[in-house]
C-alpha cells in the first residue's frame, strides 16, 4: 500500500510540474473565500484515485476535489496539491499529500514535493523517512532559538482574534515562525526536523492526514487544542517533539475558546 501511494503521488507530482509552465492559460476556480482550485488539481487528483483504483477497487477515498467515493474500511485521504495559491502564484512551496486510514487509524503517509523531489514517507510501526533517510524531530529543549510553523486561518476570520493571540504569545518566545502556505510540506518538516514545532486552526483532514503519521513515526506528538487525539475532526493541532509541543501548548491554551475545543 504504502508502494503504490508513492506510485500516485510521484505521478501527480510530474503532472504538476509539466503544468508549471502554464499556469497562465490553466482554468481557475473559486470554492470559497481565498479557497481556490485549478485544472491541475484536478487533473493530479484523478490521477492519484485512478492508480489507487487499479490496485485497490474496493477502497474508499477522500479527496479534496471530488469529496468521498465509498467502500470498504480502507479509506485513502487525498490532497492533490496542497498550497494551490502558491502554485498558481509561481511560490515554491507545494507538494502531493496522501495518507491512508484502516477503521479510522492513519497506517500510510506520503507527502512529495516535485519541485525538490524530496519524498517523505512514513508507515504505522515502520518510522518516517525522507528519499529512504531515517527521520526524527528535533531536540531543542526550550522555545528561545525555535523554528516553528503555522498557517493562518484564512479563509475566515472566525478565529483570528484567537490566532492572533496565539501568534503573539509563541512570537515573543520563539526565534522565528513561518507560514509558507503548505500544512502538508510544514507538518513534513517538523518530521524532518527542519521546524521545530506547528500549529494551527481549522486545517482540512487531507492537508495534515499525512504529516501526522510522519510526525508521529518521527518521534513527535500531535494533538488536538484540548490534548486530546480529535485533530481530524476539530482541524486544529499542535505538533512537535514531546518537549517542544508541551511548551507551545502551555501557550496556546490560554487563548483557546469554547468552540476551539
Amino acid at each position: 500500500m504504502l508502494n503504490i501511494a508513492v506510485r500516485a503521488a510521484r505521478s501527480a507530482g510530474d503532472l504538476i510540474l509539466r503544468s508549471s509552465d502554464s499556469i497562465g492559460q490553466l482554468r481557475i476556480d473559486q470554492k470559497g473565500k481565498n479557497d481556490y482550485a485549478s485544472e491541475v488539481d484536478r487533473m493530479a487528483e484523478r490521477e492519484i484515485i485512478s492508480i489507487i483504483r487499479a490496485a485497490y477497487p474496493d477502497h474508499a477515498i477522500l479527496a479534496e476535489e471530488s469529496g468521498e467515493h465509498q467502500g470498504n474500511d480502507f479509506v485513502w485521504v487525498i490532497d492533490p496539491l496542497d498550497g494551490t495559491t502558491n502554485f498558481l502564484h509561481g511560490f515554491p512551496q507545494y507538494a502531493v499529500s496522501i495518507a491512508l486510514k484502516h477503521k479510522g487509524r492513519l497506517e500510510v503517509g506520503v507527502i512529495y514535493d516535485p519541485l525538490r523531489d524530496e519524498l517523505f514517507t512514513a508507515k504505522r510501526g515502520g518510522g518516517a523517512t525522507l528519499n529512504n533517510r531515517r527521520l526524527r524531530v528535533t531536540q531543542q529543549p526550550s522555545l528561545k532559538g525555535a523554528l516553528l510553523g503555522t498557517g493562518f486561518p484564512f479563509k475566515t476570520d472566525l478565529h483570528l482574534k484567537a490566532y492572533v493571540n496565539m501568534f503573539s504569545a509563541l512570537t515573543m518566545e520563539c526565534a522565528g515562525i513561518r507560514r509558507a502556505g503548505s500544512a502538508a510540506l510544514d507538518l513534513a518538516y517538523v518530521a524532518a526536523g527542519r521546524l521545530d514545532g506547528f500549529w494551527e486552526i481549522g486545517v482540512m483532514e487531507w492537508d495534515m492526514a499525512a504529516g501526522i503519521l510522519l510526525i508521529k513515526e518521527a518521534g513527535g506528538v500531535v494533538t488536538d487544542f484540548s490534548f486530546n487525539d480529535n485533530y481530524l475532526q476539530s482541524g486544529n493541532l499542535i505538533a512537535g517533539s514531546p518537549k517542544m509541543h508541551q511548551l507551545m501548548y502551555q501557550l496556546i491554551e490560554p487563548y483557546v475558546t469554547a468552540n476551539l475545543k
